[in-house]
């Protein structure tokens, strides 16, 4: 059966007894390994593994061996409790190997969890898994959590006393951090808050925040919209040698411009404008950015918008002109324009 993204959180938090197995499948390894660390852990309980009741059989060994998987199905350990058998990596070709074990799964037997990257609609095993009566195939996709996923992490760590203005600073981190670095975030975020009754603050989540995949190209953007034109030299040079495109700064730069833009022109004011904003702001830089907003007010940051949309498309045009130097020259040009 087909697990939904929707109902999967649910059975990965308390699964089922008795079900034959669970296919999980996905592009992004660490996403499906943190699922299925979770839902082995709530199948086996926390002393599962020192129990000896979940097997594991890495694909390699599944492949010289085939009978690996029947046997650790049907094995009965010292331990009473749940029993896990567990393939690691799998691919289209055990497919052969691991449905005839499948098929000869009887109550008691222990739970199969396979885990497997991306799977086309026509692969074998998601077939298999898909049509079963008593498995559930489970698809992880690069999406950020959910809200209700965030606040299981949360709890899961003890911190059940966030404040709102936090909880959008832990949600922006979500989106921008893979998850196996927002999972350690959260971590650190609960020692930091270790015997400390009060709830979680924005300042919080800043002390224990990693710092921003994007920092260079954001320091470019705030020393551009802060007028600091003296300091885009070096920093434009740290980019390039990066190898960042003058097409990618421009994409980012116009966006920076557009969410300032938003921000000015909400009846609300720019801080309620850089909330509402879409993506969300990363947390670090939404101070900044209202202060850009007020700065800059509505009128030039549409010619600024409209510099950019020129420089866009000189960049994508068969112009022979240095495409970094063009950039350059936009950006400098941006940030003398609050002064004029």
């Amino acid at each position: 059966m087909k697990l939904t993204p929707r109902d999967a959180p649910r059975f990965f938090a308390k699964p089922e007894p008795g079900r034959t197995g669970v296919l999980i499948y996905g592009a992004d390894a660490m996403r499906v390994a943190l699922k299925r660390q979770e839902l082995i852990a709530n199948l086996v309980g926390p002393e599962g593994e020192e129990e000896m009741r979940l097997t594991r059989i890495p694909a390699s060994e599944l492949r010289k061996d085939p009978a690996l998987l029947s046997d650790a199905i049907k094995a009965q350990g010292f331990f009473p409790g749940p029993r896990v058998a567990f393939v690691e990596d799998a691919t289209d070709t055990l497919a052969k190997t691991i449905t005839p074990a499948l098929d000869d799964w009887q109550e008691g037997d222990a739970t199969v969890v396979v885990t497997a990257g991306t799977l086309t609609p026509r692969s074998a095993l998601r077939k298999y898994f898909e049509s079963h009566t008593n498995a559930y195939a489970v698809g992880v996709y690069d999406d950020p959590p959910t809200r209700d996923e965030i606040e299981a992490e949360l709890a899961k760590a003890g911190l059940r006393q966030i404040a709102p203005e936090a909880m959008t600073d832990i949600t922006g981190l979500s989106r921008v951090l893979d998850p196996g670095d927002f999972r350690q975030t959260i971590e650190k975020l609960s020692l930091y808050k270790l015997n400390d009754p009060t709830p979680t603050t924005p300042a919080d989540v800043l002390a224990c925040a990693p710092a921003s995949t994007e920092a260079e190209m954001d320091d470019v953007l705030h020393a551009t919209a802060e007028a600091r034109a003296g300091d885009l030299g070096p920093l434009l040079a740290r980019l390039e040698a990066q190898g960042v495109q003058p097409v990618g700064l421009c994409i980012a730069a116009t966006r920076h411009f557009r969410t300032l833009h938003l921000a000015a022109s909400d009846p609300e004011g720019p801080a309620r404008g850089i909330a509402r904003a879409r993506p969300p702001v990363h947390f670090k830089s939404r101070d900044r950015m209202v202060r850009q907003a007020q700065a800059w007010g509505v009128n030039r940051l549409e010619a600024a918008l409209e510099l950019l949309i020129d420089t866009d498309l000189q960049l994508r045009s068969s112009s022979r002109a240095p495409q970094a130097a063009l950039m350059e020259r936009a950006l400098i040009r941006l940030a003398y324009m609050p002064r004029g």
